[in-house]
């Protein structure tokens, strides 16, 4: 055995000298290729301390194939075993040639208590997982089993979000890991598939937003859509400018005219619910490159902007996992697509353009377009006569300025809506938090001799309310939802310890779980 961690040479060679002789008599491993190739991730419950361990079931199973020594080797040093970390033990076991035991938090969750707006249990999970198998794969280890450690939903996320690499453009790739579930009970795998399915609809999410803009074109993101999604047999038609013209969509086609790329408009039906039953209707701001406009924007990360488009890419990830889980409801998606440039043919500030519902708009900031084609497409929902509609965008900087990178701000026509998604938000591990949708803010965007609307409005301050009134005027009857997803565009490589440094494909999963909760209570 040999432990990989900051414990002295000394306190290892007293352990390997207290082994018993019978379970721990040197292999020779060199045969055992196969074994040698596996490794396997188990947890081990720990308190803030890190000094009271208690193994899960699977890990005392491996714990006592290898005669008490993991358990003794993880007690060495006060407080040394902590959360969300891993400690690798190599030759331990016939079947797993690497063991990574990591600490996955107390037993007991207080998450309803610390009021951190996630389920912390599953969170505490999901980073364990994710850690114990980067560490596996820094060994080499490509082929690895994960314990499901009492959520192996949680256990499959972390795996799968924390193993992804985003390397499109590198000449020689890294391998990804096959991770597989270690338990064979149907409880276990059942939320192990549901964990995969919904991950890997996020990677891909980040996959689209991660994707250089000359490579995402909305050409191009329009072609991916139909091939992944008409594989799941969901319906994806393209939209092109002689139909948003025919429509009048006078904020897509105004914003989308500064640049030589075509625009492009997705149409997705899912239909897994009764015929006759109300969609969900999912809105997803696509804006495959953002330079602002002719109001461009500083040059300092405005090559970030090729993200402008997560709202659609959330959109479209989503559906794919609804389609794949087989969820019985009915679910439309709808993505404007363009790019926002400068040119001589760009909006320029000032003009007035009119949406299809038939509102003046005089664009003040032609950097404020999230919202002109959002409109266009909201107008479009309504036709479809949703029992709820849900719009996502990155779509204000105020947005990142009021709460940082913490939480999805929500908008919301009503009270039950927002619980649905604030519950949601909590199981997946994406913080929601709910900002007004007062007349107030409704009175700064109106009031003008000469047109109905502004894009921008009137006053200093709360950018990101001013953006959700402006939608609010073009929103479909009845529950409405806006998600401005800004501040979660980018993980840092720190908060969410699972998803690593980049475009992070948030709130896939809670828009996931949201529209499998609706289609229970349908």
């Amino acid at each position: 055995m040999y432990l990989r961690s900051s414990t002295s040479l000394s306190r290892i060679s007293a352990i390997a000298n207290r082994r018993s002789p019978a379970v721990f008599k040197r292999r020779d491993y060199s045969d055992n290729a196969d074994s040698a190739k596996k490794g396997l991730v188990v947890g081990v419950y720990i308190d803030d301390s890190g000094n009271n361990l208690k193994l899960t079931p699977a890990a005392d199973q491996i714990n006592q194939e290898s005669g008490g020594a993991i358990l003794k080797a993880l007690k060495i040093g006060k407080g040394f075993m902590k959360k969300g970390k891993s400690r690798l033990f190599f030759n331990t076991n016939l079947k797993y040639g690497t063991i990574a035991v990591v600490g996955i938090g107390k037993e007991e969750s207080d998450d309803k208590e610390n009021g951190d707006g996630i389920d912390a249990k599953k969170e505490n999970i999901r980073i364990a997982s994710a850690n114990g198998c980067r560490s596996l794969v820094d060994c080499g280890i490509q082929n690895i089993f994960v314990s499901g450690m009492g959520d192996s939903e949680s256990a499959a996320e972390g795996s799968t979000l924390g193993t992804w690499k985003f390397q499109e453009y590198k000449n020689k790739r890294d391998e990804i890991p096959k991770i597989s579930l270690l338990e064979d009970k149907s409880s276990c795998s059942d939320g192990w598939c549901r964990g995969i399915i919904k991950s890997n609809a996020q990677n891909w999410s980040r996959k689209l937003t991660e994707s250089a803009s000359n490579h995402m074109t909305p050409t191009v993101f329009s072609k991916e859509v139909q091939d992944v999604l008409g594989k799941l047999g969901v319906n994806v038609i393209v939209r092109d400018k002689c139909w948003a013209e025919e429509n009048k969509m006078g904020g897509l086609l105004n914003v989308a005219k500064g640049s030589i790329q075509p625009l492009s408009f997705l149409e997705i039906n899912y239909s897994g619910g009764p015929k006759n039953d109300k969609p969900v209707v999912l809105v997803g701001k696509g804006v495959t490159f953002d330079s602002g406009g002719i109001s461009i924007k500083p040059s300092a990360a405005m090559g970030e902007m090729r993200a402008d488009m997560m709202g659609a890419a959330n959109v479209v990830a989503a559906i794919s996992a609804i389609a794949e889980l087989k969820l019985p409801i009915n679910v439309i998606g709808l993505t404007p697509l363009c790019e926002n440039m400068p040119s001589s043919s760009a909006l320029k500030p000032g003009d007035v353009i009119v949406a299809m519902n038939g509102k003046s708009i005089q664009v003040d900031n032609t950097d404020a377009e999230g919202r002109l084609i959002l409109a266009d497409a909201l107008c479009y929902a309504a036709t479809f006569k949703p029992k709820i509609t849900i719009d996502l965008a990155t779509l204000t900087g105020a947005m990142v300025v009021a709460i940082g990178e913490a939480a999805t701000g929500v908008f919301s026509s009503s009270n039950i809506p927002w619980a649905a998604i604030e519950s949601a938000g909590h199981y997946t591990g994406d913080r929601m938090w709910r900002f007004p949708l007062w007349n107030y803010y409704s009175s700064l965007i109106k009031g003008y001799s000469g047109f109905d609307l502004d894009n921008i409005g009137k006053g200093k301050g709360g950018g990101a309310c001013t953006a959700a009134a402006f939608l609010k005027e073009f929103a479909p009857p009845g529950d409405w939802i806006h998600m401005d997803i800004a501040g979660v565009m980018k993980a840092n490589g720190e908060d969410g310890l699972y998803i690593s440094r980049g475009m992070s494909g948030k709130p896939t999963r809670a828009l996931v779980q949201l529209i499998s909760n609706l289609s229970e209570k349908s």
